[in-house]
């Protein structure tokens, strides 16, 4: 049994019993990120959490070195969707940046598909993958209008609302919070306009909204489909 066959090959028993170690920590491992947030944690369990880390990361650090030395093309790995989510969630803990990416370890228990041979899915990934592909300019252009009326949203409520309430809407930053769940219809009620002007305006916005929730909706829907038809041609 070769190394490279207990990396990369799940359907081997080494390959199954490496995979599924590697998920099992990754579990253990957001579990822990989790219990350090609890408050009023004694420091012998602080501290027991801060070696089980050292020690997580270490064997993520050697399985992802691993996958580069035994990946047919290693600059492929090092820059595909499993290799920048490794990377990325145990680069702060080398480089200290403050920056807690330990939550991306999440991702990579996708890999439990190829443990378990779940081909369908497997298909499935493929599909959403196809699917962005195929929508990505739409779903671009998309954005950038979103953006420019999310923009235009706050500066408009800016201008109705300032007047009236000088300390809620006090400048148009302020006011694109409230531009974001309008447009989202969310709408937590912490920034409510009260004039005419403001109101009207906000009900402008929320068909708006409608639109913005159901085009991007739209146009994966349609790729998605599409992208189940080529698959099973």
């Amino acid at each position: 049994m070769s190394l490279k066959d207990a990396v990369d090959r799940p359907d081997t028993k080494a390959g199954r019993a490496f995979s599924l170690t590697i998920q099992l920590l990754i579990v253990l491992s957001l579990l822990s990120v989790a219990i350090e947030t609890l408050p009023n944690i004694s420091p012998d369990t602080r501290r027991a959490l801060r070696y089980f880390e050292i020690f997580t990361v270490t064997v993520f650090t050697i399985e992802y070195l691993l996958r580069i030395v035994t990946a047919d093309k290693p600059r492929d790995f090092i820059f595909s969707f499993y290799g920048m989510i490794d990377f990325c969630a145990i680069a702060p803990f080398y480089i200290s940046t403050g920056l807690d990416l330990r939550a991306l370890r999440g991702f990579r228990l996708l890999r439990v598909f190829r443990v378990f041979k779940l081909v369908r899915y497997n298909q499935a990934m493929q599909r959403y993958h196809r699917a962005f592909v195929m929508s990505r300019e739409e779903l671009v252009l998309f954005g950038m209008v979103a953006s420019i009326v999310l923009y235009l949203a706050g500066l408009g409520i800016y201008y109705f609302e300032n007047p009236a309430q000088p300390e809620v809407f006090s400048s148009v930053f302020h006011s694109l919070w409230w531009a974001v769940i309008t447009l989202t219809t969310v709408g937590y009620g912490d920034m409510v306009p009260v004039t005419l002007g403001g109101r009207l305006f906000t009900f402008v916005l929320l068909v708006i909204g409608i639109g913005v929730v159901a085009v991007p909706t739209a146009i994966l829907s349609s790729a998605l489909s599409k992208a189940r038809d080529e698959q099973d041609y």
